[in-house]
């Protein structure tokens, strides 16, 4: 069973507690180890973000909500004492381990390898299809598929 390090810890600080309860319970369900990249970001590292095409938008869950928290983390896989990006099976195996984490929590989980609501789905071989499908729809329309296999967020948050 694996476990959060200090340094993914310390990353988790001012993440809503709901979506750090999936995050601390998703490790240990994991089949595969990983850090917590990024938690709260700031305006300007967001701001740069959106510059370089790391991400698409500025308003982006990792900024700091109405509620006074960060909505979203970034999550890597940790192979051999640092973040290995490849295979993307690896990012599959952790969205299942939130998945089962946020059903279990009763939490409501998006996940950025495809931009759906991993609480919908009833296993792995359904997040593949979902994947697929939104990678599919995407170039049906003209449109590259956006894949952030490490960002999960909040889909909603009860008030």
């Amino acid at each position: 069973m694996y476990q959060l390090g200090s340094r993914s810890l310390a990353n988790l600080k001012g993440v809503h507690p709901r979506l750090v309860q999936v995050v601390q319970l998703a490790i240990t369900l994991s089949a595969q180890d990983f850090t917590v990249l990024e938690g709260v970001r700031s305006l300007a590292a967001q701001k740069a973000n959106v510059a370089k095409g790391a991400s698409q938008t500025m308003d982006s869950k990792h900024l700091v909500q109405g509620d006074g928290y960060g909505h979203a983390v970034d999550l890597a896989a940790w192979v051999n004492g640092k973040v290995a990006w490849d295979p993307w099976e690896r990012y599959d195996v952790i969205a299942d381990a939130m998945r089962r984490a946020a059903i279990q929590l009763g939490v409501q989980i998006r996940w950025g390898g495809g931009w759906f609501n991993l609480n919908q789905l009833a296993s792995p071989a359904q997040i593949l299809a979902a994947r697929q499908a939104y990678t599919a729809d995407r170039k049906r329309a003209g449109r590259k598929a956006f894949l952030d296999g490490p960002h999960f967020e909040l889909q909603a948050v009860a008030r």
